[in-house]
């Protein structure tokens, strides 16, 4: 049984939103997808999570992606990735 995160929810935002206002990420993202863990390790060396139209590498510990495919293909210029807020935990535990 890993201590690891069983799944997280990525945020694609526009690039250039750097002050939310008291607005949070998840108001402003243009697309968010819930990943799972596969139990595989991703070619960063990271735990590898895929849902929704997502593939991931994603550090647990610091909660950063670490490579990213959307619907098959690099993130378009213009946006970022995040993960995001936690609520009461790392990640998600299923």
């Amino acid at each position: 049984m890993t201590n690891e995160p069983q799944s997280f929810q990525i945020l694609l935002v526009p690039e250039h939103i750097e002050n939310l206002r008291g607005a949070s990420a998840a108001d402003r993202a243009l697309r968010a997808a819930t990943v799972e863990a596969t139990g595989e390790t991703g070619s960063s060396g990271y735990p590898h999570y895929r849902g929704e139209g997502m593939e991931a590498d994603i550090d647990p510990r610091t909660r950063s992606i670490e490579a990213l495919l959307v619907d098959g293909a690099e993130l378009d210029l213009g946006l970022t990735a995040m993960i995001a807020p936690e609520r009461g935990g790392r990640g998600t535990s299923k």
